[in-house]
């Protein structure tokens, strides 16, 4: 039996443990998973450690991280993940920010210049799209809220198999009480972010794909409108999901993003 690539690991950060994952070798690279959780130790994350020292935490309140009762917004969530930086004297990084990680990450890149040496944001939330709409998960049953994110139904029965086990059903609608405390009013958008984002001069890459049916194609080009230094790379035949649908196309953007000067 190979050995595993990564461990598990706890940080004590702001009065309650968070969980995240650690593998690879070389500059650190933090991945800030979705909405629906972080479903472990993904193929897209492995390719990452291949160049990199991977940290992928579960946010506050979400799968293993404790819960704070104190949280209220995505802005003090991305306040967690500036002190979980300094605990682990990481800084400046790399970071990956998916759909719901990506709002985290813009957040944060608005609150500290300096904390990010490149960011991608892909099929990210934080912003409201000008056309369609972000997709509201309380209004759907958790599995159809995530097949919305597939143009493949197979990729998502490869992820999370063809029926869902309970305590996976269970930690889903965990992580969606989260998201609803922090993120409800507005749905999963902050009317200040495109404003705060003129000052953020982080190289940034976003991707899109084209069949986004939750974080809809907009959202990418309200962010490079927002952004001074940001470029958008759509991708054909992929829904909201990119790090699994496209894995392999996903990786090898964001090793070629990283390696430009």
């Amino acid at each position: 039996m190979a050995a595993p690539t990564y461990t598990e690991n706890i940080a004590e950060i702001a009065g309650g443990k968070i969980h995240f994952l650690q593998g690879g070798i070389g500059e650190p690279m933090l991945i800030l998973h979705r909405d629906v959780g972080n479903p472990g130790w993904l193929p897209f994350y492995e390719q990452m450690a291949q160049k990199f020292s991977v940290y992928v935490p579960s946010h506050p309140g979400f799968d293993k991280s404790d819960r704070p009762d104190w949280m209220r917004n995505v802005r003090d969530l991305a306040a967690v993940y500036a002190w979980f930086l300094k605990d682990r004297k990481l800084g400046p990084v790399h970071v990956v920010g998916l759909g719901f990680g990506g709002w985290i990450a813009a957040e944060l890149a608005t609150m500290n210049h300096f904390v990010f040496k490149k960011m991608v944001l892909v099929s990210a939330m934080g912003v409201q799209p000008h056309r369609g709409e972000i997709m509201d998960q309380v209004l759907l049953y958790t599995t159809d809220y995530i097949a919305a994110g597939f143009t493949d139904p197979a990729k998502m029965e490869q992820l999370y198999g063809k029926e869902p086990e309970i305590e996976q059903l269970v930690t889903w609608e965990i992580n969606r009480e989260m998201t609803t405390r922090i993120a409800w009013k507005p749905y999963m958008f902050n009317q200040s972010l495109p404003v705060l984002l003129g000052g953020v001069d982080t190289k940034t890459l976003l991707v899109w794909g084209k069949d986004d049916k939750i974080a809809p194609l907009n959202c990418g080009e309200r962010y490079m409108q927002a952004m001074p230094h940001a470029q958008l790379v759509t991708l054909n035949r992929c829904g909201h999901f990119v790090e699994v649908e496209k894995a392999d196309d996903l990786a090898q953007l964001i090793l070629q993003f990283l390696a430009e000067h």
